[in-house]
């Protein structure tokens, strides 16, 4: 009996990982050739790309408007700023002190070229870009996020508002992100064919490039992830839920994990991070809220690699990263780069134009920064996708007591 129930909750991830394993037996097995595995992932990618713009305005425009306390509202937002931003504090200290004890620059050498040219960004008008766009066909895209979370939250307080008014107009919005989640689940179906073909092309492809000259920052990058992302987590969910929330946890957010590391994209993981913090009995207002925004703007993976970056930064050019003003100012680095550089477009590239020019390297340190944030960027997006569903659990938490899991009803498994 017991077999059987961990075979029926666990059926989802069991399916998955059996094709990734798979799918990293051929790409061992194929090595250069595992590229023509590419495409069949690539159509998971894309299906996944094409239904989050329509899945975020549903869902936060239907969790907005169907509140009846505006002042819910604000506390959700409150709380899930506040944990966004210890959380990301945390992750940043980690990784400073693993970089105090493990130098990451230590007998690297990398060759730099003479000559980059580099083009300037005007931070003003990318902030601009973030949260507004000119014209409303902008919203439909995925590089726009920022702007459509607002747009979706703007018009879910008027519908709100309004009243009696605007109720068939909820009824939409609900229906709509009823018709999403649906289609969510269809999209799920293909993911273990999408998954496996997306491994085998990044063992076979981009695996050798793993054992270059940034193995010894990645040596530290990767256990750092995975340590946050099992115990780290954990000890979150244990806070938010104790024991009753760890066993739920653990079995339903594997999905979601491997799809963030297989397609290293925080956006793509969404509908599956909704789907998984249902499961897990997150409420509907905050799982609508905390994880689209939080997959915008909320980055612990990304605090992580900031500081493995500019200590990498620091020991190639032979400066001294143990002073407290090095030390704090990389955590406050980390913490914009992950919180508020994320939400920005080109936020990656401009995140590693902040610790070049802060600290004064010259601009040839880019490039060296840029390949470490493509190296860890599997790990870093999985520690910043599911941190996003472990941040739910834990406004869950604050604003509904010890026993929120108790009031809410878990959905039956199809």
């Amino acid at each position: 009996m017991r077999q059987s129930n961990f075979l029926k909750h666990n059926a989802a991830s069991l399916k998955l990982l059996g094709a990734i394993s798979i799918g990293c037996l051929l790409g061992l097995i194929f090595k250069e050739k595992s590229v023509v595995f590419k495409p069949f992932g690539d159509i998971f990618l894309n299906l996944l790309f094409t239904i989050v713009v329509p899945l975020v305005f549903f869902s936060i425009s239907s969790a907005v408007a169907s509140m009846n306390n505006i002042q819910r509202l604000g506390k959700i937002i409150l709380w899930m700023m506040v944990v966004f931003i210890v959380s990301g504090v945390i992750a940043s200290v980690l990784m400073l002190i693993a970089v105090q004890i493990y130098p990451p620059a230590q007998g690297i050498n990398i060759s730099l070229p003479g000559d980059i040219h580099f083009e300037p960004l005007n931070v003003s008008d990318q902030i601009v870009k973030a949260f507004t766009v000119s014209d409303f066909f902008g919203l439909l895209s995925k590089k726009n996020m920022l702007a459509l979370i607002i747009f979706a939250s703007l018009i879910g307080l008027s519908a709100c508002s309004v009243g009696e008014k605007s109720k068939a107009f909820t009824v939409f919005l609900l229906s709509g992100n009823a018709v999403m989640m649906k289609a969510i689940s269809y999209i799920m179906l293909y993911a273990p064919v999408g998954l496996g073909a997306y491994f085998a092309y990044l063992i076979g492809v981009l695996g050798p490039q793993l054992l270059g000259t940034y193995v010894r920052a990645m040596t530290i990058y990767y256990p750092i992830a995975i340590a946050y992302f099992f115990i780290g987590f954990s000890f979150y969910v244990f806070l938010a839920s104790g024991k009753k929330g760890l066993k739920v946890f653990w079995p339903n957010i594997m999905p979601a994990a491997l799809t963030a590391l297989a397609t290293s994209s925080s956006m793509a993981t969404i509908p599956v991070n909704l789907e998984a913090a249902e499961r897990i009995g997150v409420p509907q207002d905050i799982r609508e809220m905390v994880i689209p925004i939080g997959s915008t703007i909320h980055m612990d993976g990304s605090c992580l690699s900031a500081v493995l970056k500019t200590a990498v930064l620091f020991g190639l050019f032979h400066m001294n990263f143990s002073s407290p003003w090095a030390m704090v100012t990389a955590v406050g680095v980390a913490l914009l780069s992950g919180t508020v550089m994320s939400g920005i477009p080109a936020g990656g590239f401009l995140g590693e134009l902040m610790i070049v020019t802060l600290y004064g390297f010259p601009i040839i340190a880019m490039p060296i920064i840029s390949m470490i944030g493509t190296l860890v960027d599997p790990p870093a997006t999985m520690v910043n996708a599911i941190g996003d569903n472990v941040s739910s659990m834990l406004v869950a938490r604050i604003l509904g007591g010890k026993n929120w899991m108790s009031n809410y009803e878990q959905p039956s498994r199809p």
